[in-house]
């Protein structure tokens, strides 16, 4: 048999200001039973005084002939729209499926993008070093547009696979900041620029949108120092000049990468 359709969904509107202040939904006389409600509960409180104004809730169907699923889902749409206006405590079915509130002003993961696993060539140099890198927590890439770019188009949550130059893959790591210009960055309430770098050219065109060195810090889920890098030559193992590569139908290096430093790279993109 199917579904049946006898759901609805309903709301209480204060008519003292005619605010909705609680959605539901049900079937039957399900949408009268709050106005009897005797409990402690915002909801109970708010009918009380209500009352006591001489007055009754307004109380509505906005959707009816609805399949239990469908009821829960426009219930959790409607509670996700008003948010903490409403006196509803729990927050609905399906809420893994809505944005958290307060979250607009950000691009959120799963919802604005999905993170992703990427190569990361560290690029070793007058500008930057893989120590560094280590003992504070951070990547990055700069001194030209070109560069700059490959770092924006990291997110935080995003995994990386650090790589060394003739040396092999050095860290799995998941980013915990979006890229920003250095002078912006800050590591354990100090400046990144305020700390005991090795390399010491970082501060390079530090006041240029443009050049300067663009920063994404980065939580190490396994680091190694050069000489213990890990590679196999001949191993169809995939690697890039480019600052940012994704690793999406890379499986061979994707396993190589699980192997040799024994995480489950996906594991961390839930």
């Amino acid at each position: 048999m199917g579904a049946t359709h006898d759901y609805y969904v309903y709301v209480y509107i204060d008519p003292r200001n005619y605010e909705e202040f609680y959605f539901g939904k049900g079937k039957g006389s399900r949408k009268d039973a709050h106005l009897s409600d005797s409990s402690d509960s915002e909801k109970a409180r708010r009918i009380g005084a209500i009352h006591n104004a001489g007055l009754q809730p307004i109380v509505r169907v906005i959707a009816r002939e609805l399949s239990e699923h469908d009821a829960l889902l426009i219930e959790k749409t409607l509670l996700w729209k008003l948010g903490r206006q409403l006196t509803n405590v729990s927050s609905g079915h399906y809420s893994d499926k809505f944005r958290p509130h307060n979250t607009l002003h950000t691009l959120l993961a799963g919802f604005d993008y999905q993170c992703g696993i990427y190569y990361y060539n560290v690029g070793e140099g007058p500008h930057r070093n893989w120590n560094d890198y280590v003992k504070f927590g951070f990547i990055s890439a700069g001194q030209g547009t070109r560069w700059r770019d490959a770092m924006l188009g990291f997110h935080q949550g995003d995994v990386v696979a650090a790589y060394l130059k003739g040396k092999g893959f050095v860290g799995i790591g998941q980013l915990t900041s979006r890229a920003r210009p250095i002078n912006e960055v800050v590591v354990g309430g100090t400046p990144l620029l305020g700390l005991d770098l090795k390399c010491q050219n970082m501060a390079d065109n530090v006041t240029s949108p443009d050049l300067c060195e663009y920063v994404a810090t980065v939580k190490w889920i396994k680091a190694v120092d050069r000489a213990n890098a890990k590679w196999t030559s001949k191993a169809g193992l995939y690697t890039t000049t480019h600052v940012r590569a994704s690793l999406d139908g890379q499986s061979a290096t994707i396993a190589f990468l699980e192997e040799a430093f024994d995480v489950s790279v996906r594991a961390y993109m839930t």
